[in-house]
């Protein structure tokens, strides 16, 4: 069993020992608290089915649970709008917001088990970046996860994840996820 007061994410302790020192020489950063780190990943599944069935976002938010190893919260709709038969306060969908070690071990996960199990997989888009340092992608599958159990999903739903970092703007946010080894195309 591993302690939790000496364990300390790979990738957290890859960013410590030489991730921070190759982006101060590269970028000529002069403070410390300049240099990019990761801040927070959101995960948010959004699932349409749910107008018909509500049951399927407390599916989607145990799935969701379960991939980011923290509880998932369910959003709710803030306005009714007929055409889409959505209610004011209608459950639609779930998300989750993972700091700190749960951030660096899921980050981890993804770049290396995740992404390779995607079919036809070759690369992430380069260019999903918004100007402050944020990128943004999107999943088609979440059963790329190897938490979620493929037998026992109705349905196969997509995810979007949402990588904050502190960078100022993208060259600097584009560096720091290549130091994670983030499979970027461009």
């Amino acid at each position: 069993m591993l302690d939790a007061q000496t364990y300390t994410p790979r990738l957290k302790a890859l960013y410590v020992s030489t991730i921070r020192a190759a982006l101060k020489e590269e970028f000529g950063l002069k403070n410390e608290m300049q240099i990019p780190k990761l801040e927070k990943i959101v995960l948010n599944m959004g699932v349409g089915e749910a107008v018909k069935d509500t049951k399927k976002v407390k599916q989607a938010a145990e799935e969701l649970t379960l991939i980011a190893g923290q509880k998932a919260v369910v959003t709710k709709a803030k306005k009714s709008i007929a055409g889409f038969r959505v209610r004011e306060e209608m459950p639609l969908g779930c998300k989750v917001t993972l700091r700190g070690d749960r951030m660096f071990e899921f980050l981890d996960r993804l770049i290396n088990v995740a992404m390779p199990r995607i079919r036809d997989f070759r690369g992430v888009k380069g260019t999903s970046f918004d100007g402050r340092g944020n990128y943004a992608m999107g999943l088609k599958e979440h059963i790329v996860f190897p938490e979620i159990d493929f037998d026992k999903v109705d349905e196969v739903l997509g995810m979007d994840i949402i990588i904050c970092t502190t960078a100022t703007n993208d060259a600097e946010a584009k560096a720091l996820l290549k130091h994670f080894n983030m499979p970027f195309t461009s």
